[in-house]
């Protein structure tokens, strides 16, 4: 992301050890953004609609959300139809990143409002190789300021 637009990264992925995976190849990428990592779908509700916790928070903005569909509290696909249904948070650009490649679990991330879906390869060389080649399509990516 060039330095007209700083972009901070929502990471909502529950697996610390696939978060770490992914934020180390997304800076092998050249990937400098702030990189914010919450580990449940209720966390990253509260924080982007500045709920619960995060109530006195100050959202960072512009916002690029990379989402896990497997999560504890609220699964991905109930935060996805959350902040899409939602004025405040609808236009913020959603990457899906998980290991499911049903094409039904696709096309439903798709009618629920994801602008990308990726899938997470299990293994540990593709899975590095795939969140590079992200961190590529990331720092060229432009979203709405909010």
């Amino acid at each position: 992301m060039d330095h007209q637009q700083p972009v901070t990264i929502l990471l909502v992925e529950d697996d610390p050890g696939h978060a770490l995976l992914i934020e180390k190849n997304l800076r092998r990428a050249g990937i400098t953004n702030k990189i914010l990592t919450l580990d449940t779908g209720r966390k990253a509700v509260d924080f982007l609609l500045k709920e619960g916790d995060y109530s006195a928070d100050v959202q960072p903005t512009p916002l690029l959300i990379l989402l896990d569909l497997h999560l504890p509290v609220l699964d991905g696909y109930e935060v996805l139809k959350i902040i899409k249904s939602d004025p405040r948070t609808k236009s913020i650009p959603v990457m899906v990143l998980t290991t499911t490649d049903n094409p039904q679990e696709i096309t439903r991330c798709y009618e629920l409002g994801c602008n990308v879906y990726v899938t997470k390869p299990i293994e540990y060389g593709k899975f590095s190789e795939a969140i590079r080649t992200l961190g590529l399509f990331i720092s060229i990516v432009k979203v709405p300021e909010q």
